[in-house]
């Protein structure tokens, strides 16, 4: 029977694999945070199945919203993100009919829009550095006894600072994560698609994924908190630093030891249900008794919801039925698709 694990005021179901079975994320904690595939273009590729011109435009604004968002999200300039709804609905005309399922459909369609974007002539104006260094992203000792202390304090605003960010806020800290980061974590937390497509749309292998995937969300629940207020109450402090200094025998010191980062260097994988049965045990293990990591696991937690909760961005609704008019009298040849 699996015991459950206390976390920032909720519980925490073991999620590790029994007999080598595929995981499956059971509770509140977990059920939000498993991708799936995106209900749009589902249901556009529903729509285009059917000889209906009123379905077909159905399906085409599905794409233009669909299209539109993601590359907001991305690039962050709204003229681009027209500019680039226009280049990639024009070009799927032709293939729209030849796509046998919604996989191929949503693969294609963010592999020419992921290109698109890439070519923008814009670059982000916060011009982030291309590598993150997992050391970079983790907390310090005096950042860890301060979530422990977050961990043990009443609600306030900080401790649920993550959880009310405003959308712009969200979106502010995405565009200045690297782009070749960014993309992974808007395709698989904001556009819901899971790990072997995002793999297949970037030409990378799922491990590689998974890592730009974790230090991505790290990067921004890092920008996240760093708008936090420190103003947790000294009563709360004092009484999380004396029950620390009981548990690891060491008055005055850091309350966090190395084995922390490496916990938190996987957290992204234990959330998703990817992490191998005996780390999995591990993280779980070390997780009862160490509030640091208990408060870093729900606000990296707390990160990955909103960002999955972000909302959807839509273009200019005259400019649009004005694209789906002219879309509309193009022909759905057989081609083969071709990205």
């Amino acid at each position: 029977m699996l015991t459950p694990i206390s976390i920032a005021g909720g519980s925490l179901v073991s999620i590790c694999r029994t007999k080598a079975e595929p995981v499956f994320l059971t509770g509140e904690l977990h059920g939000s945070l498993m991708p799936v595939m995106r209900s749009d273009l589902t249901k556009a590729f529903e729509l285009l199945r059917s000889s209906d011109p009123a379905h077909v435009e159905q399906a085409l604004e599905l794409l233009q919203n669909t299209v539109f968002s993601f590359s907001m999200t991305v690039c962050g300039h709204r003229e681009d993100a027209e500019d680039t709804m226009q280049e990639v609905l024009l070009k799927a005309i032709p293939y729209l009919a030849n796509f046998d399922s919604p996989k191929a459909l949503t693969t294609w369609l963010y592999t020419v829009a992921r290109n698109r974007c890439r070519m923008s002539r814009r670059r982000s104006k916060f011009a982030p550095r291309e590598h993150l260094s997992l050391e970079d992203l983790m907390p310090d000792a005096m950042d860890l006894d301060h979530l422990g202390a977050i961990a043990t304090a009443a609600p306030s605003p900080e401790k649920s600072v993550i959880a009310g960010q405003d959308s712009s806020q969200l979106q502010q800290a995405i565009l200045k994560v690297p782009p070749s980061y960014r993309i992974v974590l808007v395709l698989h937390d904001v556009e819901e698609l899971s790990t072997d497509e995002i793999a297949r749309i970037l030409n990378l292998k799922e491990g590689n994924v998974r890592v730009r995937l974790h230090r991505a969300r790290l990067f921004v629940r890092k920008e996240l908190s760093q708008r936090a207020p420190k103003a947790t109450d000294q009563a709360s402090t004092a009484r999380y630093q004396s029950t620390s200094d009981s548990l690891h025998g060491r008055k005055g010191k850091p309350s966090c030891s190395r084995h922390c980062k490496q916990i938190f260097a996987n957290l992204s994988f234990y959330l998703d249900g990817a992490l191998d049965d005996t780390l999995c045990k591990e993280l779980e293990r070390h997780m009862v008794g160490c509030k640091p990591c208990e408060a870093f696991l729900a606000s990296l937690r707390n990160t990955i919801e909103q960002t999955h909760l972000l909302p959807s961005q839509r273009p200019d609704p005259g400019a649009s039925a004005h694209l789906r008019a002219r879309l509309a009298q193009q022909p759905q040849t057989a081609a083969k698709t071709d990205t």
